[in-house]
């Protein structure tokens, strides 16, 4: 699932994901944020090390751009690990899995992103080999088909998941350990932001981090991928220093406000407020109106726009909130309607 659009999707290209990763923290007491998860994760991995065993398997749930892969990697490096990286999406059969288990060495740690993504045949085959480090291969079929048992090395399995309510709950309860990561706090990302900048060779202000942490909207991915375009906009400037008002500048030209609302959230909220008079209105009514894919709205938009309290879902569509008026520098019509605190459950269209 993406961040966002526009500027928050830019790095897909192979520069962007290699200064990416040149940022990540390699080990724990370079990690910024998420301190419970961290702390918890820490007793789990020290212990393994002192029983000399491989650790517990780690599921890791929350928002895109909080850590969940970077953790994996730490959780690899601290136990002195080899580390193997797939996907959900990318195990649509049994055999996809046998042939990635079959491969493991001893305490390999073996990273599954988007784990609620993968198939139901696989997913059963996991349960044995996380449980007793055992799978079954099928050869042959019908009446003729035989099990044959294939023993595999200890290994830890890292699962992430942005939707943890759907994984199983017999998969769920074979992790040892699940930490669930929060969006993270503005003083937070300024503390990702300073040792970012300290990697690129950066000269920027205290009012400047502040100013990039404030529009990231608590996502250290964002965070980083803003930076590296304030970057760009004060290399092209010839400024030496980057400040609050360069900053500003920067990211107001890449169209991300000062709530770290982008082109695609403006639109939503636009169109909610001036074309259906705040709503209620259907989601893919709304997403025919700013010219965009349901699915794009959904899961990029909306969930920003909820969190920030500008948006509500209600039983009969969405909704601008008195928030989304004031941001937008609109007077709130007197019959707007915006939900009461039972009327966020819903799943119309």
């Amino acid at each position: 699932m993406n961040d966002s659009t526009g500027l928050t999707n830019a790095g897909s290209e192979p520069e962007e994901r290699v200064i990416e990763a040149a940022l990540r923290p390699r080990n724990l007491d370079d990690f910024v944020g998420q301190s419970r998860v961290r702390q918890q994760l820490s007793l789990v991995l020290e212990a393994a090390k002192i029983r000399e065993r491989t650790a517990d398997h780690v599921l890791l749930s929350g928002p895109p751009g909080l850590g969940k892969t970077t953790l994996s990697m730490i959780i690899a490096a601290e136990m002195n690990a080899p580390l193997r990286i797939s996907s959900g999406p990318a195990i649509q059969h049994a055999g996809d899995l046998a042939a990635i288990l079959s491969s493991l060495t001893e305490g390999e740690v073996l990273f599954l992103d988007e784990i609620h993504r993968m198939s139901r045949p696989a997913e059963e085959m996991l349960y044995m080999a996380m449980e007793d480090f055992r799978v079954d291969i099928v050869v042959g079929k019908g009446a003729g088909a035989t099990a044959i048992p294939l023993e595999l090395p200890p290994f830890t399995l890292v699962g992430a998941t942005t939707r943890a309510g759907l994984l199983p709950g017999p998969l769920r309860d074979r992790f040892g350990f699940t930490g669930h990561l929060e969006f993270y706090a503005v003083k937070e990302l300024e503390l990702v932001l300073r040792r970012s900048a300290m990697m690129l060779d950066l000269s920027v202000t205290s009012a400047a981090f502040t100013e990039i942490a404030g529009r990231s909207r608590g996502t250290p991915r964002i965070a980083n991928r803003l930076l590296r375009r304030v970057r760009d906009w004060a290399l092209v400037h010839k400024l030496e220093e980057i400040d609050a008002k360069a900053a500003a500048a920067a990211l107001d030209m890449y169209e991300v406000d000062a709530r770290g609302l982008d082109r695609l959230d403006r639109g939503v909220l636009e169109a909610l407020c001036t074309k259906f008079g705040g709503g209620p209105v259907g989601l893919s009514t709304l997403a025919i109106a700013v010219g965009e894919e349901t699915e794009t709205v959904e899961t990029v938009a909306e969930p920003y726009l909820v969190r920030e309290g500008l948006m509500g879902r209600t039983p009969r569509g969405r909704i601008a909130m008195p928030g989304a008026w004031e941001h937008l520098g609109l007077a709130m019509p007197k019959d707007a309607v915006f939900a009461s605190a039972q009327g966020y459950e819903n799943d119309e269209d």
